[in-house]
This record gives structure tokens, C-alpha cells and sequence, in this order.
């Protein structure tokens, strides 16, 4: 794998997962702990991501085979999901979705486990990341190394998101809303393109 390559699968997977997003609702949900419980809340999180992430990486194409769900259809649908996620972005609705969803999973289903539910699933392992682990691991011409490469991206991309997590507080009061929502509209500029070319690549698969 090229270094190209796996900079474009590190800022794909970033970008969807944009740990700079959750910082601030893993603030909210994590009012009421101290720093020690704050953290380790915030390694187990992504201790469960990296786990759940890396089971669709070795195993999502064999499910798609399984239900009898061609690569480039998937890509072409993996491109239009991961370009949804992009519009949310640039128009400023991503985070408040993603912050509704926390305190409805919170509030409703009174999950014990914050880090589990909805900080690991859906705010970090969601249907947007995991879709392009699967597209990433799936690349033509893939092998074992291949995806060995991708699941340390996964780690790579995760171990980031914790970093930012455990400095949320400084990084939160440093940044503030506006410069917030700046990067994530510049983000979501970059993972419309990375999209487009997901869903170009399964079309032109599909159509030769």
C-alpha cells in the first residue's frame, strides 16, 4: 500500500469518526466523572471501536458475499452514505445529530456503559465508519498485508481520537465553536471528494 494511499484511508477514516466533533459530547457525558474516570472512559471507548472496526475490516467483505452484495454495488452505496455524512458536515447538521442521538441513547436506554453505548456505538464505530473500513479493506487487489495495512490505520486513526479526547478540555476551551466549525466544514469538503470517488470507482466496476 502505497503512502498515498494510507494518508487518504487515515483522513477518510478521521474525518468520518472526527473525533474534533466529539470531544465536546464526550464533555457533556462525562460531566459528572473526575479526570482518572474521565480517561479511563475514554480508553475503553475506543478500545471497543478499534475492536468492532477491525471485526467488519476482516470480515465485511465475506458478509457482503454472504448476502450476495456485490463490492462495486457496495462502493457506489458506501460513496452516497459517506457523501451524506460530508453535506451534514459542511451544513453544520452532523454534530447536532450526533449530539441528539447521545442523549436519546443515554436517556432512553439508560445504558450503565457510556463508553460502550453511544461513545464506541454510534459516535466512533458508526455506519459511516464502518462502511469505509469495509471499502478500504476491500480494495482490488487486496491481500493479507493489504489488510494489515488497514487495520493499522484503524489504529492509528483511533489512538488519535483518544489523544484528542484525553486533552478535551483545554482543546475545547482553546478552540471554541467558531474555529470548530470551520474544520469541520473544511473536513467535510475533503470527505465529499473521497466519496465521490468511492461511488466513481464502483460505478466504472460496474459498468466494465
Amino acid at each position: 500500500m502505497s503512502i498515498e494511499t494510507l494518508i487518504s484511508a487515515f483522513v477518510t477514516l478521521f474525518v468520518i469518526i472526527d473525533p474534533i466533533g466529539i470531544a465536546p459530547i464526550f464533555l457533556a457525558l462525562t460531566g459528572d466523572q473526575d479526570a482518572a474516570s474521565r480517561r479511563k472512559t475514554a480508553a475503553r471507548a475506543v478500545l471497543i471501536a478499534v475492536f468492532i472496526l477491525i471485526a467488519f475490516a476482516v470480515g465485511g467483505l465475506w458478509l457482503l458475499q454472504a448476502m450476495g452484495i456485490s463490492l462495486p454495488a457496495f462502493r457506489v452505496a458506501g460513496g452516497i452514505l459517506l457523501f451524506w455524512i460530508s453535506f451534514e458536515m459542511v451544513f453544520e447538521r452532523r454534530t447536532q445529530r450526533k449530539t441528539t442521538t447521545a442523549e436519546r441513547s443515554v436517556v432512553e436506554e439508560q445504558h450503565d456503559d457510556i463508553a460502550a453505548v453511544p461513545l464506541a456505538v454510534p459516535l466512533m464505530a458508526g455506519p459511516g465508519a464502518i462502511t469505509a473500513v469495509i471499502l478500504l479493506a476491500s480494495q482490488p487487489g487486496g491481500d493479507w498485508t493489504e489488510l494489515g495495512w488497514v487495520i493499522g490505520v484503524i489504529v492509528a486513526t483511533l489512538a488519535v481520537t483518544l489523544a484528542i479526547l484525553l486533552v478535551a478540555v483545554p482543546i475545547d476551551h482553546l478552540m471554541g465553536k467558531t474555529v470548530r466549525t470551520v474544520v469541520t466544514r473544511l473536513l467535510g469538503v475533503i470527505l465529499a471528494a473521497l466519496a465521490v470517488q468511492f461511488a466513481a470507482d464502483g460505478v466504472i466496476a460496474l459498468a466494465s
